[in-house]
């Protein structure tokens, strides 16, 4: 499933074509994309409507949408497994598995494809309360050193679900969080409240280097699914330390890496420097 960077890549790829285009048409393809919405009260909500902003909010990427110069909600892309939003000029013929199709003026189409009908091409006439439920952005200025600090002191889960949980902190995903979590040597298993202060501000500056450098590859293609709007393939997935290297050797100690299962995630990380806790 696309995370942070991969949802990142996408709205800053696409933004530059999409804000100030006016939606003239849709074509819905797969009704259930649209999240239980009828495809009549779709047309009228978004057709007409002009594209104000693209943003990312976790995993969602959001079309900000207005009427004369009044908001009028958004569109919440969510792109789950094998989602890719991307625009196309008109006269290109829709690729068979688009499910939506938002013909824009200067002759363009914003197509959402979505091999296994996963995604969710949303309309919400509240974007803020839609999404009202997330944690702060890993990014953002919200997510300090000292707030993880006092949202893990205050949990008695293990940390990697903890991380994965997006009411905790939006936009992580299994990927992300292996690669955090072996860069300072935290077994995934470990309590979150277990942690020391100066293993958390590592955690901290862990989470946002690796989100920042997967951003600048514009992600992670570790299957065929992924690619960005251009149709490319991300480049992080060579930095890869430990997630998907199983019995492949440690970059730091040598160690095999080990895959296990934490909270029904595939899991990966080096048991020598990720000492697992003791049992309890």
């Amino acid at each position: 499933m696309p995370e942070l960077p991969e949802v990142e890549t996408t709205v800053r790829l696409i933004r530059p074509a999409l804000v100030g285009r006016t939606i003239q048409g849709e074509e819905v393809r797969w009704a259930r994309t649209l999240g239980g919405m009828r495809r009549a009260a779709f047309r009228k909500a978004v057709v007409g409507a002009r594209i104000s902003a693209v943003r990312r909010r976790a995993k969602h990427i959001l079309l900000d949408l207005e009427r004369d110069g009044v908001d009028a909600g958004a569109l919440a892309v969510h792109l789950r497994m094998t989602g890719r939003l991307y625009v196309d000029p008109s006269r290109e013929p829709l690729d068979p598995y688009v499910r939506v199709a938002l013909a824009l003026d200067r002759g363009r189409t914003l197509s959402f494809l979505d091999v296994r009908k996963f995604g969710r091409f949303v309309y919400t006439p509240d974007p803020e309360g839609f999404l009202a439920h997330l944690g702060p952005e890993p990014l953002g200025t919200e997510f300090t050193a000292q707030v993880l600090w006092e949202s893990l002191r205050a949990r008695r889960r293990m940390i990697k679900p903890l991380l994965l949980d997006q009411t905790f902190l939006a936009g992580l995903g299994n990927i992300y969080v292996d690669e955090s979590l072996h860069r300072v040597r935290v077994h995934p298993q470990r309590r979150a409240e277990t942690l020391t202060r100066a293993q958390v501000t590592a955690l901290h500056a862990a989470i946002q280097e690796v989100l920042l450098a997967a951003i600048e590859r514009q992600g992670s293609s570790f299957d065929k699914f992924y690619r960005t709007p251009e149709g490319q393939p991300g480049s992080y997935q060579h930095e890869f330390r430990v997630y998907g290297k199983a019995g492949q050797p440690c970059p730091v100690c040598g160690a095999p890496i080990r895959r296990f299962v934490v909270g029904q995630r595939g899991t990966h990380a080096c048991l020598r420097c990720q000492r697992p806790p003791r049992a309890r």
